[in-house]
């Protein structure tokens, strides 16, 4: 499975973005899917989660309220909408797959698959 991340920018302190990871792979439609992050000289944690049917989803303390992850299966994508996006929300943005539920939520240690980078940097 490839993972292809998106959407990663500068904006002020309050507003939006939404970031997308595109899967390609036989059997991508498969995985459960999880956005991470990691800012300088903190952990890579866990931002948002949602299963392989889209019908579970599971948020950081941080972030609860303010983003929301999606999926199409149909476009093998999945997304990541940010609103009310603070400078602590500034990190470099991954996404990646597992099979396992329990693995994606208790990650980011034991994923699968990794996309590449996104870079979010919010502005005060």
């Amino acid at each position: 499975v490839q993972l292809q991340a998106s959407g990663g920018g500068l904006v002020q302190a309050g507003g939006s973005l939404r970031l997308s990871c595109a899967a390609s792979g036989r059997t991508s439609g498969v995985y459960n899917m999880g956005w991470f992050r990691q800012a300088p000289r903190k952990e890579r944690e866990l931002v948002a989660a949602i299963t392989w049917t889209g019908g579970t989803t599971a948020y950081g303390d941080s972030v609860k309220g303010r983003f929301t992850i999606s999926r199409d299966n149909a476009k093998n994508t999945i997304y990541l909408q940010m609103n009310s996006l603070k400078p602590e929300d500034t990190a470099v943005y991954y996404c990646a797959a597992d099979l396992q539920w329990t693995t994606v939520v208790a990650g980011p240690h034991g994923m699968d698959y990794w996309g590449k980078e996104t870079l979010v940097t919010v502005s005060s």
